[in-house]
């Protein structure tokens, strides 16, 4: 039985997602880039490579996050959390701010965007997840998170003092606005925090945490 040329082409695109597939969930690279796909198909051209995945889009087996990054939608949906998506949007990133205070219970609002600290350029990325924003800091501030694991799912996220401390950084010192009181922070958390911890952060950013404490 002869086989079209087209239908000769449907096959291959078929066979080499299922591969892809394969490969990308053993490895859980459920969120993959251009040059992922370049390392898994050395031998196949690169414009080749990107008409693959320009039809697997199409397919909805893949959803663009960003151009060059994709995550699996097909056949099952991963649900993937947001903040693992931050991470792998914009590298080097650690969650931080209003989502790592959220996370915490420190405030008490869900923030209606992924927040992270990163040493590149500030950013912000809106894709079908949501709004991710990403503030600049040097990079001997780039410190103070760890990883989180979220079932199969790793996320760095700064600790609670650390994301703290880059809250009030951006929201207060930095605009030289001290109405603290308006930022409903949650004083007895904060009073459970390791204040040895906060004071060694507060100083990489030259911040003075008196007015702070007089809050408290």
């Amino acid at each position: 039985m002869l086989i079209s040329v087209g239908r000769q082409k449907r096959i291959l695109n078929e066979m080499k997602f299922k591969d892809l597939y394969e490969t990308l969930e053993k490895n859980r690279y459920y969120i993959f880039s251009y040059e992922d796909i370049i390392s898994f198909y050395p031998g196949e051209k690169r414009y080749n490579l990107k008409r693959m995945i320009y039809r697997w889009k199409k397919k909805g087996w893949v959803s663009s996050l960003k151009r060059g990054l994709y995550e699996l939608s097909y056949p099952r949906d991963f649900v993937i959390p947001d903040m693992h998506i931050s991470n792998k949007l914009y590298s080097p990133s650690y969650v931080s701010l209003e989502t790592a205070l959220s996370n915490y219970s420190i405030i008490p609002e869900v923030s209606m965007a992924v927040t992270s600290i990163t040493t590149k350029p500030t950013r912000r990325f809106k894709n079908e997840h949501g709004l991710f924003i990403y503030r600049t800091v040097k990079p001997h501030i780039f410190t103070g998170y760890y990883v989180e694991r979220h079932g199969n799912f790793e996320i760095l996220i700064a600790e609670p003092e650390k994301a703290l401390v880059d809250y009030l950084y951006f929201n207060t010192y930095r605009n030289r606005d001290f109405n603290l009181r308006d930022r409903r922070l949650d004083r007895d958390v904060i009073l459970k925090l390791n204040r040895k911890k906060i004071k060694e952060y507060a100083e990489l950013y030259g911040i003075n945490l008196k007015e702070f404490y007089a809050y408290l």
